[in-house]
């Protein structure tokens, strides 16, 4: 990855206060898709997290997935496969493979799920998203492709904000660490 773009990505980046009484600061990666040199060089950047590992099938959760999924399949010449949350807006009339995630970086549970026709046993996936804390999504998206007897390369994220033990057993590569988006005191 360029050195520019690690910095453009840590410049457009910041944490922001939901409000009063909140205790905690969101992250607002929104500078990120404003900015087109970031969009130009996320999939490249992404992709090239795994050099040479052949994947046939990007596949991403929404829904920041659904932004940079497409953009790392196009990088690679792979296909692009969606994971969508249970009860997700968009009616899906066809068979899905689901998968639990017991609690998510806020606590919550989720049920997450992709089209069953569209991965299979000859298929190299690889799992992108923007962030990875817990692992508890990025787990499940694994055990989605396991059950369809894909072969998991890893997971390209753009930020790392997990332990270390989460990360290998993921198999995470990051353009930026967590600790690169320093929280303001």
């Amino acid at each position: 990855m360029p050195s520019d773009l690690h910095d453009l990505l840590r410049a457009a980046f910041r944490w922001t206060d939901p409000g009063p009484g909140s205790g905690y600061l969101v992250s607002d990666r929104s500078g990120w898709w404003r900015d087109p040199t970031i969009l130009d060089g996320l999939g490249p950047a992404l992709a090239g997290l795994f050099p040479g590992a052949g994947p046939t099938v990007v596949i991403a959760p929404e829904i920041t997935g659904f932004l940079i999924g497409p953009l790392v399949a196009r990088a690679l010449g792979a296909g692009f496969v969606e994971v969508y949350r249970e009860g997700s807006r968009l009616p899906i009339a066809e068979p899905m493979t689901w998968a639990d995630v017991p609690a998510d970086h806020r606590g919550a549970r989720q049920r997450l799920g992709l089209r069953t026709r569209l991965l299979g046993p000859a298929d190299r996936v690889l799992v992108v998203d923007d962030w990875i804390a817990t692992g508890a999504q990025a787990r499940a998206v694994h055990a989605l492709a396991a059950a369809r007897g894909a072969a998991v390369i890893g997971t390209a994220v753009i930020v790392a904000d997990c332990d270390p033990a989460t990360a290998a057993e993921l198999n995470v590569r990051s353009l930026v660490t967590g600790t690169e988006l320093s929280q303001p005191t």
